[in-house]
């Protein structure tokens, strides 16, 4: 019971410090906020922000969404072909963070969209997650031509996706994301159904 605790405890904290930077951020600007100044508004100290975050961009480019889209796809049959695969479970994936984030995850993007120094560092993030679905659909390697089809898929998912979130953003967030998500990697789909 008590690693429970300290485990929601850690989850609040780590969500508290993310929610009172997020709105630092929007009110006074990503360069003009400081470390000290998110670890105040949330009533922790600059270590303790440091624990869970090790740099200020990952304040803003930290998630869960891995880890949930990596449940997922292992959740889905290991048969379907892998584009429908991670569409689906993307699809399960995006309603659930959608219905719970959808104004901090709009908030979120737009402030990565609208930062270099945050723009830079996604690229990262987006190679950890296309490394994530590559090893997640565990499609055989033993060629080129299957290593390099394994990672398009991977690559051209991620991609699907940014670009969805993207499109989102420039409607303000009126467009539905999850809707977004479904249509981008549905047209990937199509166009990896003849290879």
């Amino acid at each position: 019971m008590m690693t429970g605790l300290r485990e929601l405890k850690k989850l609040r904290t780590r969500r508290a410090i993310q929610e009172q930077a997020l709105r630092l951020f929007l009110e006074k600007g990503y360069a003009a906020t400081t470390v000290e100044e998110i670890a105040a508004a949330a009533e922790v100290s600059p270590a303790t922000f440091f624990r869970y975050f090790p740099t200020k961009e990952d304040v803003v480019l930290s998630d869960e969404y891995d880890p949930l889209i990596e449940r997922l796809l292992a959740e889905r049959p290991a048969d379907e072909p892998p584009v429908q695969r991670v569409r689906r479970a993307l699809a399960a994936g995006f309603a659930q963070v959608y219905a719970a984030d959808r104004d901090r995850l709009l908030a979120r993007v737009r402030l990565i969209l609208d930062t270099p120094a945050l723009r830079a560092r996604l690229w990262e993030n987006q190679l950890a997650t296309q490394e994530l679905l590559r090893r997640a659909l565990g499609g055989r390697e033993d060629t080129v031509e299957e290593a390099l089809r394994t990672r398009l898929i991977a690559a051209g998912c991620v991609t699907a996706v940014v670009t969805a979130l993207i499109t989102w953003v420039e409607t303000g967030g009126t467009a539905d994301l999850p809707d977004l998500v479904d249509r981008a990697l549905a047209t990937l789909e199509a166009g990896f159904q003849d290879t």
